[in-house]
């Protein structure tokens, strides 16, 4: 009997994920008590540091990360060329990213300062980029956020040109926080593998988002506002209820053999408890009540869908994930559904560039042993007698 290698096991203090209990751990934190209060700039500062900051370094942190936030000329044609082709968004924010070496030298000294730079510097630059391409997608120039904005603020700014309200900006610096880190997903093994070669920064970012592109790790939020209104243009045809409307479509794409956007996760066996932080983030907003409808709608599509999937998929657990509120969520503060994934990649990078710290200069080279399953014993012919 053949026994399988046991996989080699990443040590981190960044998060801890259990699935079971339905915790989500950051940096010592609990989720719930972290996310909510806290600024975006302090969660980061407590990934690279191991400890929140005090005032005066905190006052530095965000001064230095607002000194790093500016569009590149490299960059800024990138994105232009990447929108006149046609490309998607998380594509052209690989291709901006990937620039970046052309700003500085890409291979960082040995020193964990010369990395922690471009950490910061990765960080502070990818609000510009993902916005850059969304206002050359409208046929505008970029819009550069005033130096005294903070990381959520600024973000805001810079997709919409004008200051966000104060509502939808804490409402998206708790979702920074709850989505800045997750325990080893594909992306943040992806920059880890590529950090432990000791290649460089850039390097594993770009590797990270060519991870974070593929649909089945950072795509959902999309295909969740999709199912919604879908189910709200049902409605408005056929003159039914939506809880009506609803049921139907739940029980019709289950027994197509369709997945639900925003309900169940691999990991998370009870509740993800950033759809519960999030979901308390997005009732925050109701005091706009444009907002406050569009959630009263969304609640009663969410209710009615965990009730016939408990029916239909007993036992399964079948629960509200983060993408269902993220979906809820960035759409109350008015970013469109084609920033959905990239505008994860705003909050995750700083969770990345802490993972590529931790591995380069805590880890080893990554080679995970491998079960192989293939024929042996084959005997070599030429092509003439196979």
């Amino acid at each position: 009997m053949s026994i399988a290698p046991a996989p080699e096991t990443i040590r981190t203090r960044l998060s801890r994920v259990d699935g079971q209990a339905g915790e989500l751990v950051i940096g010592g934190y609990r989720l719930e008590d972290l996310a909510p209060q806290a600024t975006f700039e302090e969660v980061v500062y407590l990934l690279w540091h191991d400890r929140l900051p005090n005032s005066a370094e905190l006052t530095k942190h965000r001064r230095q990360l607002a000194e790093e936030r500016a569009l590149s000329p490299q960059a800024r044609q990138a994105v232009q060329a990447a929108v006149e082709q046609g490309a998607g968004s998380m594509d052209a924010l690989r291709l901006a990213v990937e620039t970046q070496v052309l700003d500085g030298p890409s291979e960082a000294s040995e020193s964990r300062e010369a990395w922690l730079q471009q950490a910061l510097r990765m960080v502070a630059r990818m609000p510009v980029l993902v916005a850059a391409y969304a206002r050359f997608r409208r046929g505008q120039e970029p819009a550069d956020p005033p130096g005294d904005l903070g990381h959520a603020a600024a973000y805001l700014y810079a997709v919409q040109g004008s200051p966000a309200d104060p509502e939808a900006i804490r409402a998206l610096e708790t979702y920074f926080n709850s989505v800045i880190d997750h325990g080893l997903n594909a992306s943040t093994l992806a920059a880890r593998v590529v950090a432990s070669t000791h290649s460089d920064m850039i390097a594993a970012v770009a590797a990270a988002l060519a991870a974070l592109k593929g649909p089945l790790h950072g795509g959902a939020p999309g295909p969740a506002l999709d199912m919604m209104k879908e189910i709200e243009r049902r409605r408005s045809a056929s003159g039914r209820s939506l809880e009506a409307e609803t049921e139907d479509y739940v029980r019709q794409t289950v027994a197509a053999g369709g997945r639900l956007m925003g309900f169940g996760h691999r990991i998370y066996k009870v509740r993800d408890p950033r759809a519960d932080v999030l979901s308390r983030a997005a009732e925050q907003l109701a005091v706009d009540p444009q907002r406050a409808d569009f959630l009263r709608r969304a609640k009663a599509i969410e209710q009615v869908t965990l009730r016939v999937l408990e029916e239909l998929k007993p036992g399964r657990n079948l629960r509200t994930n983060v993408e269902f509120y993220t979906a809820l969520l960035l759409e109350c503060v008015g970013l469109p559904s084609d920033l959905f994934t990239p505008t994860f990649a705003v909050a995750r990078v700083a969770g990345w560039t802490a993972h590529i710290l931790e591995q380069r200069f805590e880890g080893r080279l990554i080679r995970p042993q491998e079960e192989y399953v293939g024929e042996v014993g084959r005997r070599w012919a030429p092509a003439s007698r196979r």
